[in-house]
């Protein structure tokens, strides 16, 4: 109950994040059915999604260690990048984030052009497509949320310091960043390779675009932008992967051979 009143109560900046993951949420339920034209389905990927650390072998490990040295290496640029986008006449403390519906419009508009294209042309694959685009971007916002939560940074546009953690804000990671990457690389890594250089200059290119947007708009810290494309290029990955493992396949054969038959187990990779 508290929670939901400091959300209805809170400015307008505190209230973007959250709506951008709900309707992303909504987006994510609304193409559910897509699971079901494979062997996975939603809950079984969060399940795998929440646990995915246990899982982690030593590589996993030091992407993990050094995604957070990138972070870290980004934090000691905050304060310079803030002041590299501030006007002349300096910038408003108000929190106000006017621009919030703009920034998540591409990304979205990525999204809901590629299921429409897969339902329009009834092209399964890109239905299915879409639809790992969905479930990326809810992990992402699900992650993004728990993070904002847990740091409670203040925003660039209430406070010029950079390490004001720990204080009811919710400017880290960005949540638009995380949303759009998330998006971004599954269209960038997705279908053939004949159209790959298209595709990532679009999926990345949207992507890069919202991040420069947010710092531009003085509405997240470049630390912020940072950890939210980290996250949602890791959950992209972890949505794809998934894809790969369903398309192995393993089993037991019988092969003749001179004198009798031979038991053999195969499994494609």
């Amino acid at each position: 109950m508290n929670i939901a009143m400091h959300v209805t109560t809170g400015s307008t900046s505190r209230r973007s994040p959250l709506a951008l993951g709900l309707l992303l949420c909504g987006v994510l339920c609304a193409t559910t059915c897509e699971a079901e034209e494979t062997n996975r389905s939603l809950l079984e990927d969060a399940k795998l999604y929440v646990s995915a650390p246990l899982r982690w072998d030593s590589q996993g490990w030091m992407n993990f260690a050094g995604t957070v040295f990138v972070i870290g290496i980004a934090h000691e640029f905050d304060a310079s990048v803030r002041h590299g986008f501030e006007p002349a006449g300096g910038q408003p403390l108000d929190g106000q984030d006017p621009n919030s519906t703009r920034d998540a419009v591409p990304a979205l508009a990525l999204l809901a052009g590629t299921w429409a294209f897969g339902a329009f042309s009834h092209d399964k694959t890109g239905r299915h497509e879409a639809w790992n685009m969905a479930e990326a971007a809810g992990f992402s916002a699900v992650d993004t949320i728990l993070l904002k939560y847990i740091s409670g940074r203040l925003r660039p546009n209430e406070t010029t310091r950079p390490d004001a953690w720990f204080e009811n804000g919710d400017s880290f990671p960005s949540m638009h960043a995380s949303a759009a990457f998330a998006i971004g690389t599954v269209f960038a890594e997705s279908g053939d390779e004949e159209h790959r250089w298209l595709r990532r200059s679009l999926g990345y290119g949207i992507a890069g675009a919202t991040a420069y947007a947010r710092l531009h708009d003085n509405v997240h810290w470049f630390s912020d932008v940072v950890a939210g494309a980290a996250i949602g290029i890791s959950t992209a990955r972890f949505v794809m992967n998934r894809d790969d493992e369903d398309n192995r396949h393993s089993g037991i054969s019988l092969v003749p051979m001179e004198g009798g038959v031979m038991l053999t187990y195969w499994r494609t990779p």
